[in-house]
């Protein structure tokens, strides 16, 4: 049994790391454990090194929180403004074995009427809420989810990520100095 600490408690992230390591592993049994641990970046980063940072650091944390496990994951979610508009997207990052594995979700754009709230303060989940009348959307289907009618939700969105955060270690060989 492969043993995976996710940092966080949010429910859709622990399916996307559960469907990520299925994926990877599909003879093996899973056992996810979670620890609400810190980013020590802001509630909403705002670049992607900023939320790569904060993927990263939630990994390190968990591993602190729970060292007893075979894998640490830290999925992290940002924005950042480019030219064409806010972009969203994810970092996920995963530890083990004295490897880290480390992958970006694609990126999609905000509405301007999202990109205006986050702009001024509000994370992306509450802009969510406010502009299509949820609650909670951000341990739903997320603004990927309301934005293609679910054809990708955010569970989906972070899979594949997490699926390419492993890469090193089905690879252990390739990437080890």
């Amino acid at each position: 049994m492969k043993t995976i600490v996710l940092a966080s408690n949010n429910p859709v992230k622990k399916q996307a790391a559960l469907l990520g390591f299925q994926a990877m592993y599909p003879d093996d049994e899973l056992e996810i454990l979670h620890a609400n641990v810190p980013s020590g970046v802001s509630d909403q980063p705002s670049s992607s090194g900023e939320t790569l940072q904060g993927a990263v650091n939630r990994a390190a944390n968990a591993l602190q929180a729970i060292p007893a496990a075979d894998f640490w994951i830290g999925i992290e979610g940002g924005i950042e403004d480019t030219p064409e508009g806010m972009a969203a997207f994810a970092w996920v990052v995963v530890m083990a074995d004295a490897l880290q594995g480390k992958a970006r979700t694609g990126t999609f754009f905000l509405p301007p009427p999202v990109a205006r709230l986050v702009e001024e303060g509000k994370e992306l989940g509450e802009a969510d809420d406010i502009v299509f009348g949820r609650s909670n959307s951000k341990q739903q289907n997320g603004a990927i989810g309301i934005l293609t009618g679910d054809v990708i939700d955010r569970a989906e969105f972070y899979r594949q990520a997490v699926i390419m955060a492993l890469i090193p270690f089905k690879n252990a060989g390739l990437y080890r100095s």
